[in-house]
């Protein structure tokens, strides 16, 4: 395991601030607006980064090395069954230890947490006027008497600027999260951010000095976490004209935006971005009206699939839209009737995800009801609704996960028309039903066999034209540069048989997600 990620290292900190990251090349924003707004107490503090496949014990031990006396801990939904297990060994091992937990998986119903019960202290919402005050208490001999402390929300213009937090090793190695808004307006119940009361914005002359900080020290991999960037659009312009100024080919923005907002200012600005800068990540979550109004949300269709057409064909963008399955109500026809509604459009990923519900999150008021029954453990996914039964959403769980193998890879592209013909969600899920029923397997399924299975489920379950099928699986692999042939382009029926190239084709996009 590489040695955790260090700042401002003092011989014995008092304070360091850690996380489990999904995956190394993640760096916790969170972390660093604790690290920058510590005031006094920044000079005694320090981060420490992991990964979660990394060993509790071996976390522990590089943890105590560094002899803290209080310990804060950032906790997400893909992190918290890991971080138990480290927080229950620090406490065997050294209980005196102070661990104070945040993050939005202890934000709400902490109580029944196995981790709240381990932990000593609680900050339930944004953290950098509170840990601090906490952490003064504690150094000081005061701790506060109860053990959840609730944040209130900080005037953003008297906060310190995390950016000075990222180091060079970050800039050269890492995602840079970026955010010059938090909360959202809108009150999609599946969402978190349903319980904000606005968005509020930091003030743009000082967020993009920061980024001008960001960029002349290296970096060129900007994430803004907003929830919906597109809200302001004079905001919006003023950032987008930042970057295009920079006229600097290596620049890749990824935004989150809301697909009924594009006025024709904010499209020109889009439309100026050269291949490979932009990612869009765009929420439709469901077609329904009427899941749509059950579930709070605001969306203009129409608009939606126009602003997606003509992102498509105007912007070289690339467009990432998500799709929610399991929504109250939604049935798997109604669901299937949105996919392929959005399939028409044709972004470059289509996201399917299954509804989960988030701790504090206001779709919990669907629960009776719509008959939702969700996962007890993480990620929280629902398992039944009045409408769907565990069954269905198993094979939906399937298809989410064969559709990022075949659809959203950018390995099938030629096949993938041949695949999805003229219903392409009913055609998809026969595929996903086969090849579970043929391999039982929804991982570790090797990319040569992938393509002999996709040949295969076209020739002998839809009875496809072998030629036209051979070649646009030969075509593919070519692209593809995957080094092993599979072995429906070795049966000697082929009139050519392809060549193996190197590095060839352009990789997919990666999607970087919080949590």
């Amino acid at each position: 395991m590489p040695a955790p990620k260090v700042r401002n290292l003092k011989a014995v900190p008092a304070i360091v601030l850690s996380t489990l990251n999904a995956r190394f090349i993640h760096a916790s924003l969170g972390l660093r607006c604790l690290l920058a707004n510590l005031g006094e107490l920044r000079p005694d503090a320090v981060l420490a980064e992991f990964v979660i496949t990394d060993r509790p014990a071996e976390v522990a031990e590089k943890l105590l090395a560094l002899h803290p006396r209080i310990l804060g801990l950032g906790i997400y939904i893909w992190n918290v069954e890991e971080t138990t297990r480290l927080v229950a060994l620090l406490k065997a091992v050294r209980p005196e230890l102070v661990v104070v937990l945040g993050g939005p998986e202890v934000s709400h119903e902490w109580e029944e947490q196995p981790i709240a019960r381990l932990a000593d202290y609680i900050v339930g919402g944004p953290g950098e006027l509170v840990f601090p005050r906490l952490c003064r208490d504690i150094l000081s001999g005061t701790p506060p008497a109860g053990r959840f402390l609730r944040a209130e929300l900080p005037d953003l213009d008297a906060l310190e600027l995390p950016y000075a937090c990222y180091d060079e090793h970050d800039i050269a190695h890492r995602l840079i999260y970026v955010e010059a808004s938090r909360g959202c307006p809108f009150k999609c119940e599946f969402c978190l951010s349903a319980l904000d009361r606005t968005a509020r914005p930091f003030e743009t002359g000082r967020f993009l000095a920061a980024m001008e900080g960001l960029y002349r020290r290296g970096a060129r991999h900007f994430k803004f976490v907003d929830r919906t960037f597109n809200l302001n659009i004079g905001t919006s312009l003023r950032i987008l004209e930042f970057f295009l100024d920079k006229a600097d080919p290596s620049l890749f923005l990824h935004f989150e935006v809301i697909p009924d907002h594009l006025p024709d200012r904010l499209k020109e600005a889009l439309a100026r971005f050269p291949p490979g800068a932009l990612q869009l990540e765009i929420g439709v979550q469901s077609f329904d009206p009427e899941v749509q109004a059950r579930i709070s949300r605001r969306q203009d269709n129409a608009a939606t699939e126009a602003n997606l057409r003509w992102l498509r064909r105007h912007t070289h963008a690339h467009l990432h839209v998500d799709l929610i399955a399991g929504l109250p109500g939604e049935t798997l026809e109604g669901f299937g009737r949105g996919f392929d509604r959005l399939i028409a459009l044709d972004p470059h990923e289509i996201q399917v995800g299954i509804l989960k519900r988030l701790r504090g999150a206001p779709i919990d008021r669907h629960s009776r009801s719509c008959g939702m029954r969700y996962n007890p453990y993480p990620p929280y996914n629902v398992v039944r609704t009045d409408v769907m039964d565990f069954m269905a959403l198993q094979r939906l769980n399937r298809f989410a996960r064969y559709w990022d193998l075949v659809g959203n890879s950018g390995r099938f592209k030629g096949v993938r028309a041949i695949l999805l013909g003229s219903a392409p969600f009913a055609r998809f899920m026969a595929f996903s039903d086969w090849l579970y029923g043929r391999t039982s397997k929804t991982h570790e399924i090797a990319l040569d066999r992938l393509y002999d299975f996709v040949f295969e489920f076209l020739i002998e379950a839809c009875s496809e034209d072998n030629a036209r099928v051979r070649q646009a699986v030969a075509a593919d692999f070519r692209a593809s540069g995957t080094k092993r042939t599979p072995r429906c382009l070795l049966d000697g029926r082929t009139a050519e048989t392809p060549r193996r190239v190197e590095n060839a084709g352009s990789r997919r996009q990666m999607r970087h997600g919080l949590g």
